[in-house]
């Protein structure tokens, strides 16, 4: 699906409502408050962030008289995308080589990683 605008980054908070909608799939505010697991969660908390989400573009509602159901509009995949272009854009330059070039150079990749990651390129290669 082609985007009118491009992706807004989501707060820490926005994030861990969002990521419960995918999961969820279609869910009420109340669905998203027993998925964080805190009871004592303020119902108008959650509620003012699912709207932020909705006003970002990130879902959508239903109305069933004063109960909205929400549903996402973004995928999870589509949000994954955004971060990591975004990441390689703002500190690589770019270049996913350079990415991964200081995974390795950190040490953040060991060699099955690395492994790993060179048999997908070549399995990408040959499609």
């Amino acid at each position: 699906m082609k985007r009118n605008k491009p992706l807004q980054t989501l707060t820490k908070a926005e994030e861990e409502v969002m990521h419960i909608i995918w999961q969820l799939g279609r869910c009420l505010v109340r669905d998203i408050i027993d998925q964080l697991g805190d009871p004592d969660m303020p119902h108008s908390t959650i509620s003012s962030v699912v709207r932020i989400l909705e006003k970002k573009g990130f879902v959508d509602h239903k109305a069933y008289g004063k109960t909205h159901e929400y549903f996402p509009i973004i995928t999870k995949e589509e949000y994954t995308q955004h971060g990591v272009t975004s990441l390689v854009e703002k500190y690589f330059g770019g270049s996913p080589k350079k990415l991964v070039s200081y995974l390795v150079q950190s040490e953040d990749m060991n060699l099955k990683e690395l492994n790993d990651l060179m048999k997908l390129l070549d399995n990408n290669k040959e499609r």
